[in-house]
């Protein structure tokens, strides 16, 4: 089974692109807010989305390998719309709520014995984001199919 699992370049395509985009975090995060954050490394949100990566290189590979016109690359290619949609919709819109919230617990309850924990802001994509994992899963997954082809 291990064998297996190692010789299932997709998978392993796959699985690179997504470590790539979770360490790309670092220094795009220092690049824009001049500091490191090391932490990103294993948190959702951030620049490239490693959701997208992950799968765009997966269904990339996919068609590559197995061809573009099978069923399983028809439903590698839903599955990623809709990993792509979630990342930069409905988590987006679910940020921007969280930040919302969690200005009205900073002015609303400053001082209040009710419990002021703030929420977690990142967990979506911007546009910008989501086209960074888009690239990423790409260029991986082509770098692995020119190596191995």
């Amino acid at each position: 089974m291990g064998s297996d699992l190692m010789g299932n370049y997709i998978l392993l395509a796959g699985l690179t692109a997504w470590v790539l985009a979770q360490l790309l975090k670092i220094p795009t995060h220092y690049l824009v807010n001049h500091e490191w954050n090391f932490g990103l490394i294993f948190t959702s949100g951030g620049m490239p989305s490693s959701h997208t990566a992950l799968m765009t290189c997966i269904t990339l590979s996919i068609g590559l390998y197995d061809g573009f016109g099978t069923p399983l690359f028809a439903l590698a290619f839903a599955i990623s719309m809709i990993v792509i949609y979630d990342a930069a919709g409905v988590r987006r819109q679910a940020g921007i709520h969280a930040q919302r919230i969690n200005v009205l617990v900073r002015e609303l309850l400053s001082g209040h014995p009710v419990s002021q924990d703030l929420l977690k802001e990142v967990i979506g994509h911007t546009p910008q984001q989501v086209i960074g994992g888009i690239i990423l899963g790409t260029v991986v997954a082509l770098i692995y199919w020119l190596l191995l082809s």
